[in-house]
């Protein structure tokens, strides 16, 4: 019996690049000829470390990034490229820009209960298409809850120290890769993909990548 293949996503949240890398690449393995086993694994990588702990106003925040004619063409745009996918961007129901520390200790907490994949698509579809605020933790708790995370878990994720430091350290090892935005891939621990590449490209690339992990030769 083949072992699954491990691809590990760094990733946050509140990146939409993710959530289309995301919806890519689960394209590409719906085709013929992809590995039937992935095993994913899903790591943090805050987009904003020193976001205060309350978040802060969307439009204040995009206009100050962006301003505010950019951030609206980003989010025309953005709504574009989700539609192509199923994505249902609602960017106009999207009150804040949160803190997503607490969001990843549960990210971090679900990966010892196999719900990582269940809570991550969870948190993006609450956060970018019913414009959850994502960083309230009585949101997190019912975000956990639908995503099959036992709730003594869940509280222990949200308020122990355990949970803050794995967090912390796991994205200190991001850091050291050399990792600098996000979507970024890892497979067979030694390639590194960088961003929410087109189904094309995991199309070429897993079939071969799985062979190698097989240790056979690649067809083609």
């Amino acid at each position: 019996m083949s072992e699954p293949l491990a691809i590990t996503v760094y990733s946050d949240v509140i990146c939409p690049w993710c959530y289309v890398g995301k919806r890519r690449l689960e394209a590409a393995l719906a085709s013929p000829g992809m590995p039937e086993k992935i095993a994913f694994t899903w790591r943090p990588f805050e987009l904003n470390p020193d976001m205060p702990v309350e978040g802060i106003e969307r439009k204040a925040y995009r206009a100050s990034k962006f301003g505010e004619v950019r951030s609206a063409q980003l989010d025309v745009q953005m709504t574009s490229t989700g539609r192509e996918l199923g994505i249902d961007f609602a960017f106009e129901r999207m009150q804040r820009t949160p803190n997503t520390r607490l969001a990843h200790r549960l990210i971090w907490a679900a990966d010892r209960q196999g719900r990582q994949d269940a809570l991550v698509e969870r948190l993006f579809h609450g956060y970018f298409e019913e414009g959850l605020d994502i960083g309230r933790i009585d949101v997190l708790e019912r975000v956990a809850a639908e995503a099959g995370l036992e709730a003594d878990s869940v509280a222990q994720a949200l308020m122990a120290p355990e949970s803050l430091e794995a967090v912390t350290k796991l994205e200190q090892q991001g850091y050291g890769l050399g990792i600098q935005g996000v979507p970024f891939f890892i497979l067979l621990a030694k390639y590194g993909v960088s961003g929410a590449q087109p189904p094309e490209f995991w199309r070429e690339a897993l079939p071969k990548i799985a062979a190698e992990a097989a240790g056979a030769p690649a067809a083609g």
